[in-house]
């Protein structure tokens, strides 16, 4: 996460210190989710050369208590998947390598009562042939934009499908839309959802990177109030983002608040892996 340094960005100076190092958060293509206050990493790769992916689930306090590998039963094993909190109370890992196969499978853990449930697909799904390495971008706690590369034959293709998944946490279950627009072919890549300015504001998720395109790429749009405020906007902080210029090909930075309770000046957060203890690091402004 980053955060605007006071007075704004220009002439500000930006410093990284160490907030939390812990051979627990040592991994790769894993997902890491903000839910509660805290972060959830899920799964990924715990060594190099590794081919089976971990099932674990690590809860980070990121004001400084140590990172705990969660006793939730049934936890999914997966890599190159993403997830996204919904309601406060779940966090669905969606798709991914389970160390056989390419799956578009949704995997929640319920918060509250510390059990991870496999869902299931509703009724007149039309899901992808598998994910690996794409993005979930939560428009609602009730549905995510997904995008990026699929399984099986698919993976020849030169575009990628983009679709919409619609998720019930009260009766456990998923949906996959496909949506008429594509983009181009792309896997570990990064999306992110930005306000429109204009006459007519709106939002659209970028996508950026993944391809050899250098240019960010529309996966949807949509007018004013379709999409919550609030998720722009984490625990009910600013989101100070400077307008986007659909002609610009330069990736604009995001702005959002520290999770509740961290010490110091307002900052983002960085997980490194690969590393026998990987460091968790703010990085602090200091006006120049």
């Amino acid at each position: 996460m980053a955060v605007a340094p006071p007075g704004g960005a220009g002439g500000s100076r930006w410093t990284w210190r160490p907030v939390a190092r812990d051979a627990l958060l040592a991994r790769a293509f894993h997902s890491c989710t903000e839910l509660r206050g805290r972060l959830y990493l899920v799964g990924g790769l715990l060594a190099g050369g590794a081919a089976e992916p971990s099932a674990d689930t690590v809860v980070l306090d990121p004001a400084g208590a140590p990172a705990v590998r969660v006793g939730a039963r049934g936890g999914p094993r997966r890599s190159h998947h993403d997830a996204a909190a919904l309601g406060g109370r779940w966090l669905c890992a969606v798709g991914g390598w389970d160390g056989a196969r390419r799956l578009a499978a949704v995997a929640a853990l319920d918060a509250e009562r510390g059990e991870w449930e496999a869902w299931t697909a509703a009724p007149g799904s039309c899901p992808p042939a598998g994910l690996s390495s794409h993005t979930c971008t939560r428009l609602s706690d009730r549905e995510l934009r997904v995008a990026g590369r699929e399984g099986g034959t698919r993976t020849q293709r030169r575009y990628g499908s983009i679709y919409t998944l619609r998720l019930d946490p009260s009766a456990r279950t998923y949906c996959y839309r496909e949506e008429s627009c594509r983009s181009a072919s792309r896997s570990g890549h990064c999306a992110a959802l930005l306000p429109t300015p204009g006459p007519r504001p709106g939002h659209q998720l970028l996508l950026f990177g993944g391809c050899d395109s250098a240019e960010p790429e529309v996966a949807g749009h949509w007018g004013h109030g379709k999409i919550q405020t609030a998720l722009l906007s984490p625990r009910g902080g600013s989101a100070c983002r400077p307008p986007f210029d659909g002609a610009a090909s330069k990736a604009r930075e995001q702005w959002a608040r520290v999770p509740a309770g961290a010490s110091g000046p307002p900052a983002p957060f960085m997980l490194g892996g690969w590393a026998l203890c990987c460091a968790v690091r703010w990085r602090n402004s200091d006006q120049s």
